[in-house]
């Protein structure tokens, strides 16, 4: 592991979420931060712009050479052929990967509170450190989304804790392990398990397998929280050598859904708190059966670190969300405008059927990009099909990059949309951003609620679409007074 103390620090594909976090932890502690990337959008590129952190667009090895950092941080993105991966390679240079940096320069000092799963990390992490934060225990925070209550995805404390959204997936090119590996969880959540990352996971197995690793890192002194209402989660935490706290509507969650109330705008529910045994009613203003689950989690954490339950609920109640997640662009003329990250099946359909919930009243359109390496593979096919249930009107977008993917293992995206029409409910394919946004202007009425669904830009479409709207209402005014 590499001194904490080297003050210029070089970034090899710097414009991811998590790099980008990083750059900004290491910037705000006083390190000297310069990095690399190419294709940036926001909000990262943005943030680095915010942040006054240089990024030199595109990979050469002149690059690290013009620098002279005293370390590399090189992410996961970057191939072994990279030019700037091999400069360094070739010269000996010292380097870390993204989650070793985290651990060198932040956990000496922090006991960790690791939020993983298949859904969920980013809105749990994100409402535990606000909550955390809001109940003054200072911590610091490491969140794969930007917090609107922050405007950034990061926090540096004094606090004792630091909270980590624990990512499953891949660390670098000279680690194939999961990045939740190197997070020394004293504290860990584990939302759920599902078959994901299709592209380095080959089978379920494989993905559980990767789960029970990090299970087997908490230590007999520590706590595991876990969702009790996901069966192989449940499995899997009786491997944990620590204390298991479990949470949801099962009955034999410790931390147990009493009763319920879905409400446009806001969701009620009453709980028994797994330590102290007494039965609190929650008041949310986050939508849907699976943000109760997070919040649940968040409770559990709570708990387990002494936070008073009224300063639990006061912080969940100025929780101002997550970008990206359940994110409302504008609305124009009637018409909401949403960013939505969604791109798991299961995750699309928990954010439709919470959108159902919430907002009861409006025709509500879902346009999907599928992005992941998961999602455009026909491994999906069939699960995304029964996902779109609660939209009104779907709009699947044909997948980028599918060149990148054997044809026999490809999603079907038109077939997708007559498979979604087949089940009543109305659906169109689209070749292309620009034909769907033309689309989406011609049919978005006073009422709707249209959800932008994809992991990465979708070209700009959330932007795009309240922008014409916005042109579009202007123009229609000056008309009326002309």
């Amino acid at each position: 592991m590499q001194n904490p103390s080297s003050k210029n620090v070089y970034m090899i594909g710097i414009g991811g979420i998590a790099m980008g976090t990083l750059a900004g932890m290491l910037a705000e502690k006083g390190h000297h931060v310069t990095g690399s990337d190419q294709g940036l959008y926001p909000p990262m590129s943005t943030h680095l712009e915010a942040l006054h952190i240089p990024v030199i667009q595109g990979y050469h090895a002149d690059n690290p050479a013009r620098v002279s950092p005293d370390i590399f941080i090189i992410g996961n993105v970057i191939r072994r052929e990279n030019p700037e991966a091999q400069y360094v390679l070739s010269r000996n240079l010292p380097y870390l990967s993204m989650p070793q940096a985290i651990d060198s320069f932040f956990l000496s000092r922090h006991q960790s509170i690791v939020v993983a799963g298949t859904h969920g990390k980013s809105t749990t992490s994100s409402l535990l450190s606000w909550v955390l934060t809001a109940g003054g225990l200072d911590p610091s925070a490491f969140i794969g989304a930007i917090l609107k209550n922050w405007q950034k995805s990061y926090r540096l404390g004094n606090g004792r804790y630091m909270v980590i959204e624990g990512d499953e997936y891949d660390t670098a090119f000279f680690d194939k392990g999961p990045k939740f590996l190197h997070y020394r969880p004293q504290t860990a959540v584990l939302t759920g398990i599902e078959y994901d990352h299709a592209d380095i996971f080959p089978d379920f197995d494989s993905v559980y397998e990767a789960f029970r690793r990090f299970i087997l890192l908490i230590p007999s002194d520590g706590t595991l929280i876990v969702n009790a209402d996901d069966a192989v989660a449940s499995k899997a935490a009786r491997e944990c050598k620590g204390k298991v706290i479990s949470y949801g509507w099962s009955e034999k969650a410790d931390l147990r859904v009493l009763s319920v109330d879905y409400l446009p705008g806001q969701v009620r529910f009453t709980c028994r708190e797994p330590l102290s045994g007494k039965e609190q009613s929650v008041v949310s203003l986050l939508a849907g059966r699976h943000n109760l689950s997070n919040t649940l989690a968040v409770l559990a954490v709570s708990s387990v670190v002494g936070l008073p339950f009224q300063s639990f609920q006061d912080g969940l109640l100025t929780f101002q969300g997550v970008r990206r997640r359940q994110d409302i662009i504008g609305e124009c003329d009637g018409i909401a405008v949403m960013d939505d990250f969604a791109h798991h099946p299961t995750a699309v359909k928990e954010t439709l059927s919470a959108m159902r919930s919430f907002y009861p009243d409006r025709r509500i359109i879902a346009a999907f990009e599928p992005r992941t390496n998961s999602s455009r593979r026909r491994v999906f096919q069939a699960a995304y099909s029964k996902a779109f249930d609660d939209a009104d009107l779907t709009c699947i977008k044909n997948p980028p990059g599918l060149d990148t993917i054997p044809q026999q293992e490809r999603l079907d995206a038109r077939a997708l949309a007559h498979d979604i029409h087949l089940r009543g409910r109305e659906s169109h394919y689209f070749e292309n951003t620009p034909d769907l946004l033309h689309f989406l202007l011609s049919c978005c009425r006073e009422g709707d609620l249209v959800i932008c669904m994809s992991n990465g830009s979708f070209d700009g479409l959330p932007l795009e679409l309240h922008g014409n709207l916005l042109i579009r209402s202007r123009s229609r005014s000056i008309d009326k007074k002309g």
